[in-house]
Protein backbone atom coordinates (compact mmCIF):
# COMPACT_ATOMS: atom_id res chain seq x y z
CA UNK A 1 0.00 0.00 0.00
CA UNK A 2 3.20 2.26 0.42
CA UNK A 3 3.55 4.79 -2.33
CA UNK A 4 6.28 3.39 -4.47
CA UNK A 5 8.74 5.25 -6.47
CA UNK A 6 6.79 8.09 -8.40
CA UNK A 7 3.96 6.23 -8.90
CA UNK A 8 0.96 7.65 -6.61
CA UNK A 9 -1.64 6.00 -4.48
CA UNK A 10 -5.36 6.43 -5.48
CA UNK A 11 -7.96 8.13 -2.95
CA UNK A 12 -11.46 7.69 -3.11
CA UNK A 13 -14.09 9.93 -0.72
CA UNK A 14 -18.11 9.26 -0.78
CA UNK A 15 -20.78 10.74 1.47
CA UNK A 16 -23.49 8.56 2.65
CA UNK A 17 -26.43 9.14 5.45
CA UNK A 18 -23.87 11.71 7.69
CA UNK A 19 -23.95 15.54 8.10
CA UNK A 20 -21.69 15.96 5.73
CA UNK A 21 -18.82 17.39 8.39
CA UNK A 22 -16.57 14.43 7.38
CA UNK A 23 -15.89 15.86 4.14
CA UNK A 24 -14.95 19.20 6.24
CA UNK A 25 -12.84 16.92 8.25
CA UNK A 26 -10.70 16.40 5.61
CA UNK A 27 -9.96 19.85 5.11
CA UNK A 28 -9.41 20.65 8.49
CA UNK A 29 -6.32 18.54 8.19
CA UNK A 30 -5.20 22.69 6.66
CA UNK A 31 -2.12 22.69 4.81
CA UNK A 32 -1.11 19.13 5.59
CA UNK A 33 -3.96 18.40 2.62
CA UNK A 34 -0.99 19.08 0.40
CA UNK A 35 0.97 16.27 1.70
CA UNK A 36 -1.56 14.37 1.06
CA UNK A 37 -2.19 15.34 -2.74
CA UNK A 38 2.02 14.66 -2.92
CA UNK A 39 1.23 11.09 -2.12
CA UNK A 40 -2.13 10.43 -3.66
CA UNK A 41 -4.72 11.22 -6.53
CA UNK A 42 -8.57 11.67 -5.80
CA UNK A 43 -10.56 9.65 -7.87
CA UNK A 44 -13.63 9.91 -6.51
CA UNK A 45 -15.01 12.63 -3.95
CA UNK A 46 -18.68 13.73 -5.55
CA UNK A 47 -18.85 16.96 -3.00
CA UNK A 48 -15.24 18.35 -4.47
CA UNK A 49 -15.13 16.70 -7.95
CA UNK A 50 -17.49 16.35 -10.92
CA UNK A 51 -17.45 12.70 -11.43
CA UNK A 52 -20.29 10.45 -12.20
CA UNK A 53 -21.19 6.55 -10.87
CA UNK A 54 -20.61 5.98 -14.17
CA UNK A 55 -16.89 6.83 -13.99
CA UNK A 56 -16.58 4.70 -10.73
CA UNK A 57 -18.18 1.52 -12.10
CA UNK A 58 -16.07 2.03 -15.47
CA UNK A 59 -12.81 1.50 -12.71
CA UNK A 60 -11.32 -2.01 -12.85
CA UNK A 61 -12.02 -4.04 -9.32
CA UNK A 62 -9.09 -2.92 -6.87
CA UNK A 63 -8.32 0.16 -8.85
CA UNK A 64 -8.72 2.19 -5.74
CA UNK A 65 -6.11 1.62 -3.54
CA UNK A 66 -7.75 3.44 -0.37
CA UNK A 67 -12.03 4.38 -0.11
CA UNK A 68 -12.72 6.74 3.31
CA UNK A 69 -16.69 6.03 3.47
CA UNK A 70 -18.27 8.14 5.53
CA UNK A 71 -21.87 8.09 6.51
CA UNK A 72 -23.92 5.23 7.44
CA UNK A 73 -26.32 3.31 5.16
CA UNK A 74 -30.07 4.92 5.01
CA UNK A 75 -31.16 4.53 1.48
CA UNK A 76 -31.14 1.36 -1.55
CA UNK A 77 -28.39 4.43 -3.02
CA UNK A 78 -25.96 4.54 -0.62
CA UNK A 79 -25.85 0.55 -0.36
CA UNK A 80 -24.88 0.65 -4.03
CA UNK A 81 -22.44 2.65 -3.75
CA UNK A 82 -20.60 0.94 -0.40
CA UNK A 83 -20.51 -2.60 -2.52
CA UNK A 84 -19.88 -0.67 -5.69
CA UNK A 85 -16.82 0.66 -3.85
CA UNK A 86 -15.74 -2.18 -1.99
CA UNK A 87 -15.05 -4.03 -5.72
CA UNK A 88 -13.13 -0.53 -6.68
CA UNK A 89 -11.09 -0.37 -3.44
CA UNK A 90 -8.37 -2.26 -2.04
CA UNK A 91 -8.97 -0.73 1.21
CA UNK A 92 -12.22 0.21 2.64
CA UNK A 93 -12.24 2.40 5.66
CA UNK A 94 -15.40 3.50 7.68
CA UNK A 95 -14.89 6.96 8.33
CA UNK A 96 -15.99 8.62 11.43
CA UNK A 97 -19.25 7.73 13.42
CA UNK A 98 -21.88 7.14 11.23
CA UNK A 99 -19.94 4.46 9.03
CA UNK A 100 -18.42 3.17 12.08
CA UNK A 101 -21.11 2.74 14.82
CA UNK A 102 -24.33 4.38 12.75
CA UNK A 103 -23.94 7.74 14.25
CA UNK A 104 -26.73 10.07 14.62
CA UNK A 105 -28.78 9.06 11.49
CA UNK A 106 -28.81 5.53 13.71
CA UNK A 107 -30.91 6.98 16.59
CA UNK A 108 -33.80 6.97 13.45
CA UNK A 109 -33.88 3.21 14.13
CA UNK A 110 -36.88 4.38 16.90
CA UNK A 111 -39.21 4.64 14.52
CA UNK A 112 -39.71 2.94 10.88
CA UNK A 113 -39.74 3.96 7.69
CA UNK A 114 -43.82 5.57 7.87
CA UNK A 115 -43.41 6.90 10.93
CA UNK A 116 -40.10 8.61 9.65
CA UNK A 117 -42.05 10.23 7.06
CA UNK A 118 -45.36 11.12 8.89
CA UNK A 119 -43.11 13.04 10.65
CA UNK A 120 -40.96 14.14 8.34
CA UNK A 121 -43.50 15.26 5.55
CA UNK A 122 -47.13 15.14 7.34
CA UNK A 123 -46.88 15.95 10.99
CA UNK A 124 -44.20 18.47 12.12
CA UNK A 125 -45.63 21.88 13.45
CA UNK A 126 -44.13 23.47 10.21
CA UNK A 127 -45.28 21.15 7.18
CA UNK A 128 -48.32 22.51 4.95
CA UNK A 129 -49.23 18.90 3.05
CA UNK A 130 -52.94 18.67 2.65
CA UNK A 131 -52.75 16.18 -0.46
CA UNK A 132 -50.01 14.27 2.30
CA UNK A 133 -47.97 13.36 -0.45
CA UNK A 134 -44.72 11.87 1.08
CA UNK A 135 -41.18 10.03 -1.20
CA UNK A 136 -42.32 7.18 -3.50
CA UNK A 137 -39.28 5.29 -5.24
CA UNK A 138 -41.28 6.25 -8.83
CA UNK A 139 -43.49 9.30 -9.74
CA UNK A 140 -44.58 9.38 -13.43
CA UNK A 141 -44.88 12.86 -14.99
CA UNK A 142 -45.62 14.58 -18.32
CA UNK A 143 -41.76 14.83 -18.86
CA UNK A 144 -40.96 10.48 -18.00
CA UNK A 145 -40.45 9.00 -14.73
CA UNK A 146 -38.98 10.37 -11.76
CA UNK A 147 -37.07 7.60 -9.59
CA UNK A 148 -35.90 7.81 -6.00
CA UNK A 149 -33.86 5.11 -3.84
CA UNK A 150 -35.31 3.09 -1.82
CA UNK A 151 -35.55 4.64 1.89
CA UNK A 152 -34.72 1.86 4.08
CA UNK A 153 -36.23 0.70 7.20
CA UNK A 154 -33.36 0.67 9.64
CA UNK A 155 -30.25 2.46 9.11
CA UNK A 156 -27.03 0.48 9.16
CA UNK A 157 -23.37 0.69 9.23
CA UNK A 158 -20.97 0.16 6.65
CA UNK A 159 -19.62 -3.18 8.17
CA UNK A 160 -23.08 -4.45 8.37
CA UNK A 161 -23.64 -4.24 4.59
CA UNK A 162 -20.47 -4.54 3.26
CA UNK A 163 -16.75 -5.94 4.16
CA UNK A 164 -14.93 -3.19 6.23
CA UNK A 165 -11.16 -3.06 6.00
CA UNK A 166 -10.27 -0.40 8.89
CA UNK A 167 -12.57 2.12 11.05
CA UNK A 168 -11.48 5.51 11.77
CA UNK A 169 -13.85 7.08 14.57
CA UNK A 170 -15.29 10.11 15.40
CA UNK A 171 -17.94 12.74 14.70
CA UNK A 172 -15.83 13.93 12.73
CA UNK A 173 -12.55 12.09 12.89
CA UNK A 174 -9.65 14.69 14.40
CA UNK A 175 -7.07 15.68 11.98
CA UNK A 176 -4.27 14.42 13.78
CA UNK A 177 -6.18 10.75 13.43
CA UNK A 178 -6.45 11.41 9.65
CA UNK A 179 -3.01 12.36 9.36
CA UNK A 180 -1.75 8.97 11.21
CA UNK A 181 -3.71 7.33 9.22
CA UNK A 182 -2.53 8.59 6.20
CA UNK A 183 1.01 8.37 7.02
CA UNK A 184 0.45 4.81 7.99
CA UNK A 185 -1.01 3.95 4.60
CA UNK A 186 1.99 6.02 2.57
CA UNK A 187 4.64 3.99 4.85
CA UNK A 188 2.48 0.63 4.29
CA UNK A 189 2.51 0.69 7.79
CA UNK A 190 -1.63 -0.44 8.53
CA UNK A 191 -2.33 -2.61 11.73
CA UNK A 192 -3.95 -5.91 11.05
CA UNK A 193 -7.30 -5.42 9.29
CA UNK A 194 -10.00 -4.87 11.46
CA UNK A 195 -8.61 -2.58 13.40
CA UNK A 196 -9.36 1.07 14.60
CA UNK A 197 -7.07 3.55 14.08
CA UNK A 198 -7.84 5.26 17.41
CA UNK A 199 -5.57 5.09 20.80
CA UNK A 200 -6.01 1.76 23.03
CA UNK A 201 -7.17 4.19 25.52
CA UNK A 202 -10.56 6.08 26.42
CA UNK A 203 -11.04 9.91 26.77
CA UNK A 204 -10.60 10.10 30.76
CA UNK A 205 -7.11 8.79 29.61
CA UNK A 206 -6.32 11.94 27.52
CA UNK A 207 -8.46 14.44 29.63
CA UNK A 208 -7.37 16.95 31.78
CA UNK A 209 -9.82 16.88 34.00
CA UNK A 210 -8.92 13.16 34.92
CA UNK A 211 -6.60 14.58 38.09
CA UNK A 212 -9.93 16.44 39.60
CA UNK A 213 -11.90 12.77 39.29
CA UNK A 214 -12.25 11.52 43.43
CA UNK A 215 -11.33 8.36 44.19
CA UNK A 216 -14.39 7.15 45.57
CA UNK A 217 -16.67 9.10 43.15
CA UNK A 218 -20.44 9.26 43.52
CA UNK A 219 -23.78 11.18 41.96
CA UNK A 220 -26.03 12.48 44.87
CA UNK A 221 -28.00 13.94 42.18
CA UNK A 222 -28.09 13.87 38.01
CA UNK A 223 -27.62 17.19 36.31
CA UNK A 224 -27.82 18.52 32.67
CA UNK A 225 -25.52 20.94 31.37
CA UNK A 226 -27.71 23.82 31.20
CA UNK A 227 -28.91 23.04 34.80
CA UNK A 228 -25.81 24.15 36.16
CA UNK A 229 -22.79 26.78 36.30
CA UNK A 230 -20.03 24.33 35.05
CA UNK A 231 -16.70 24.25 36.64
CA UNK A 232 -14.11 24.15 33.81
CA UNK A 233 -11.69 22.58 36.10
CA UNK A 234 -13.48 19.82 37.64
CA UNK A 235 -14.64 16.48 36.42
CA UNK A 236 -18.34 16.70 34.71
CA UNK A 237 -18.96 13.38 36.48
CA UNK A 238 -18.07 14.84 40.03
CA UNK A 239 -20.26 17.25 39.38
CA UNK A 240 -23.06 15.45 38.55
CA UNK A 241 -23.33 15.88 34.83
CA UNK A 242 -22.93 12.38 32.63
CA UNK A 243 -19.96 12.60 30.66
CA UNK A 244 -19.41 9.41 27.95
CA UNK A 245 -15.49 9.71 28.52
CA UNK A 246 -15.04 6.14 30.71
CA UNK A 247 -16.89 4.33 27.98
CA UNK A 248 -15.68 6.63 25.02
CA UNK A 249 -12.20 5.47 22.89
CA UNK A 250 -9.98 7.85 23.21
CA UNK A 251 -7.61 9.56 20.40
CA UNK A 252 -9.89 12.84 20.28
CA UNK A 253 -7.53 14.67 22.29
CA UNK A 254 -10.68 15.33 24.43
CA UNK A 255 -11.81 18.50 22.28
CA UNK A 256 -15.19 18.42 23.73
CA UNK A 257 -14.36 18.49 27.51
CA UNK A 258 -11.83 21.44 26.49
CA UNK A 259 -14.55 23.21 25.15
CA UNK A 260 -16.53 22.81 28.90
CA UNK A 261 -19.04 20.41 27.35
CA UNK A 262 -18.93 16.34 28.74
CA UNK A 263 -18.29 13.73 26.36
CA UNK A 264 -20.97 12.28 23.97
CA UNK A 265 -19.14 9.37 22.61
CA UNK A 266 -18.60 9.70 19.36
CA UNK A 267 -14.90 8.15 19.23
CA UNK A 268 -17.52 4.66 19.89
CA UNK A 269 -16.76 2.26 22.40
CA UNK A 270 -13.13 1.78 24.47
CA UNK A 271 -11.28 -1.53 23.22
CA UNK A 272 -12.92 -5.02 24.07
CA UNK A 273 -16.48 -3.80 24.67
CA UNK A 274 -19.42 -4.67 22.41
CA UNK A 275 -21.69 -2.04 23.13
CA UNK A 276 -20.59 1.33 24.64
CA UNK A 277 -23.69 2.22 26.12
CA UNK A 278 -24.13 -0.96 28.07
CA UNK A 279 -20.31 0.21 29.46
CA UNK A 280 -21.61 3.52 30.63
CA UNK A 281 -24.46 2.33 32.30
CA UNK A 282 -22.51 -0.45 34.25
CA UNK A 283 -19.96 2.57 35.17
CA UNK A 284 -23.02 4.78 35.97
CA UNK A 285 -24.39 2.13 37.98
CA UNK A 286 -21.15 1.82 40.26
CA UNK A 287 -21.31 5.21 40.99
CA UNK A 288 -24.94 5.33 41.89
CA UNK A 289 -24.70 2.39 43.48
CA UNK A 290 -22.67 3.56 46.81
CA UNK A 291 -22.70 1.55 50.06
CA UNK A 292 -25.58 3.52 51.97
CA UNK A 293 -27.11 5.86 49.62
CA UNK A 294 -30.49 5.44 50.79
CA UNK A 295 -29.35 5.49 54.38
CA UNK A 296 -27.88 9.11 52.89
CA UNK A 297 -30.94 10.52 51.31
CA UNK A 298 -30.09 9.28 47.67
CA UNK A 299 -32.49 7.25 45.77
CA UNK A 300 -31.14 5.61 42.91
CA UNK A 301 -34.41 5.33 40.65
CA UNK A 302 -35.09 9.00 40.85
CA UNK A 303 -31.50 9.32 40.16
CA UNK A 304 -31.89 7.42 36.81
CA UNK A 305 -35.15 9.09 35.71
CA UNK A 306 -33.24 12.23 36.18
CA UNK A 307 -31.77 11.06 32.87
CA UNK A 308 -34.14 12.33 30.24
CA UNK A 309 -33.36 10.50 27.24
CA UNK A 310 -31.78 7.38 27.77
CA UNK A 311 -30.30 6.44 24.23
CA UNK A 312 -30.11 9.26 23.25
CA UNK A 313 -27.55 9.75 25.83
CA UNK A 314 -25.68 6.00 26.00
CA UNK A 315 -26.78 5.18 22.42
CA UNK A 316 -26.30 8.94 20.64
CA UNK A 317 -23.72 7.56 17.93
CA UNK A 318 -24.16 3.81 18.41
CA UNK A 319 -27.88 2.46 18.32
CA UNK A 320 -27.18 0.86 14.94
CA UNK A 321 -23.75 -1.56 16.20
CA UNK A 322 -25.18 -1.95 19.68
CA UNK A 323 -26.54 -5.18 20.86
CA UNK A 324 -30.13 -3.26 21.10
CA UNK A 325 -29.92 -2.39 16.92
CA UNK A 326 -33.00 -0.08 17.57
CA UNK A 327 -37.18 -0.52 18.88
CA UNK A 328 -38.46 -3.99 18.20
CA UNK A 329 -41.67 -3.97 17.29
CA UNK A 330 -44.13 -7.33 17.17
CA UNK A 331 -45.44 -7.82 13.85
Amino acid sequence: MAKKGNKKLKFAFYWAASCGGCEIAVLDIDEKILDVVEIADIVFWPVALDIKYKDVEAMPDGFIDVCFFNGAIRTEEQEHMAKLLRKKAKVLVAFGACSHTGGVPGLANLANREEVFARAYLESPSTENPQRVVPKTSTKVPEGELRLPEFYDRVKTLDQTVEVDYYLPGCPPAPPLILKAVEAIAKGELPPKGSVLAPLKSVCDECPRNKTKPEKLSIPEVKRPYEVQLDPEKCFLAQGIICMGPATRGGCEARCVNGNMPCTGCQGPCPNEVDQGAAMISALSSILGVEGEREAGYDPQKLVEKVVDPVGTFYLYTLPASVLGGRVRKK
